[in-house]
């Protein structure tokens, strides 16, 4: 069976970023009928909270990206404990006491001479009563995991095969001097003992990986199939970084971006398949292949959300909108050609409160100086509502008898008198839904 993870750390609200990585493996997991596991990678206990925990949830559940279990790397010390103490027999784990300030002197001194800044395992040659005179000096041990230097190969699906020189990575700190158990090494043990078969996730995790690969397998277990989709930047290319805070899943929401635009384009976007709306996850499961998905770094507009919301929203059938109308205050009896008129003339369902309270209460009448007078006699000729649908056609050709005006001269005073806006839906169609017309004093 395939199982996938999405693991986010609750110490933020998810962001478009995060939505890529969780989409990616919930797609895998429902197009094989496999199983989509929400991990809160949350061994940060200071930064760690409920509220983005919640957040999280929240945020999934809106996307329709329902989970088949949840798991806590908070409840799951005991088993990183038992598994760190075989790492250790194994001679696999060693204790380290360098300052921060000491490895910054180390990576300076080797980066003057040309060579890359790799940590110099100096702590393995530390005997028991030097490590002892660290501990009296007030200094915590930290744990790294020793790297095999041989090259760490995998077939990557989407960049391909992948192969890193262990011997030009730095031995992994698995565990602070704290106590915390970072994330390399909590992901490690439970994408093992969880059974992940698949994980795809940023590119700028393919060193992680491959270290994973060898802490995994040093533990006995089978490395899960990786893959890594290229990062996001902004329209121009610029790094995203600095905006994923204004890009949060809560705040696309709440600006009326709907979750099927949402879902279509992240589904698509740095792929060679066309960014199409689809009305349902099993029609975006249906054509998604990670083998369609480049290197690259892909570039992300969220002015792009817009037309897909527009024609999601315009594509909705009256049942999909009733509650909705209702609670604007739209009469049952007038709900369905209210939404038949207003459908075509908004980008979000917010925008249907602006056409309700102009059908409502009328709008404050637009008339330009030189239309003055002609829009006056107009008003006379105009009768109180109700409108039928031949009431504009009536109206306008009694004002053309009246006037000698005609075409854009004639129509166009006329709408923007009784709706105060240049553009919007047919007149004939939207006079009827007049309940008040300001125009008539």
């Amino acid at each position: 069976m395939t199982i996938t993870r999405f693991a986010p750390s609750p110490t933020g609200y998810l962001h478009i970023g995060n939505l890529r990585t969780a989409l990616f493996n919930y797609l895998i997991a429902r197009k094989t009928g496999g199983q989509f596991i929400l991990r809160l990678d949350d061994t940060d206990r200071e930064r760690s909270k409920e509220e983005y925990v919640d957040g999280i949830k929240a945020d999934l559940d809106w996307l329709g990206l329902h989970w088949n279990r949840v798991e806590r790397q908070s409840e799951r010390l005991a088993r990183y404990s038992e598994m760190a103490d075989k790492l250790r027999a194994e001679g696999r784990f060693y204790e380290c006491f360098e300052t921060p300030t000491e490895l910054e002197l180390k990576r300076r001194k080797q980066l003057n001479m040309g060579k890359p800044p790799v940590y110099d395992r100096a702590a393995l040659a530390l005997d028991e009563a030097a490590r002892a005179r660290f501990r009296a000096e007030g200094r915590k041990g930290y744990w790294r995991f020793k790297l095999d230097h041989e090259r760490i190969e995998w077939p990557d699906g989407i960049l391909g095969d992948l192969s890193i020189d262990a011997a030009s990575v730095s031995d992994p700190v698995l565990i602070r001097a704290d106590g915390q158990v970072l994330y390399t090494f909590a992901s490690s043990v439970d994408d093992m003992d969880m059974g992940v078969t698949h994980v795809v996730r940023g590119a700028d995790h393919v060193t992680n990986t491959a270290t994973q690969i060898q802490i995994i397998q040093a533990m006995g277990g089978t490395p899960p199939a990786f893959a890594h989709h290229s990062l996001l930047t902004g329209p121009q290319g610029e790094a995203l970084s600095k905006r994923l805070g204004t890009l949060s899943l809560r705040d696309l929401r709440a600006q009326g971006v709907e979750r099927m635009a949402l879902l279509s384009l992240m589904a698509r976007l740095g792929s060679s398949q066309p960014v199409e709306l689809r009305a349902s996850l099993d029609e975006i499961a249906d054509g998604f292949d990670l083998s369609q998905f480049g290197a690259a770094p892909t570039k992300f507009d969220p002015a792009d959300l817009w037309p897909l919301t527009r024609a999601h929203v315009q594509s909705l059938p009256f049942d999909a909108v009733a509650d909705r109308l209702a609670a604007l205050g739209v009469p049952d009896a007038l709900a369905p050609d209210f939404w038949a008129v207003a459908r075509e003339n908004i980008t979000r369902l917010d925008d249907l409160e602006a056409w309700w309270i102009l059908c409502r209460d009328g709008a404050a009448p637009v008339i330009a100086p030189e239309d003055a007078e002609f829009v006056a006699e107009a008003a006379k000729l105009l009768p109180p509502p109700p409108y039928g649908p031949d009431s504009w056609a009536e109206w306008t050709a009694a004002v053309k008898a009246a006037t000698g005006r005609k075409g854009k001269a004639l129509f166009m005073p006329l709408r923007r008198a009784l709706t105060g806006r240049d553009h919007g839906p047919d007149m004939s169609s939207l006079m009827p839904l007049l309940q008040k017309v300001p125009l008539r004093g």
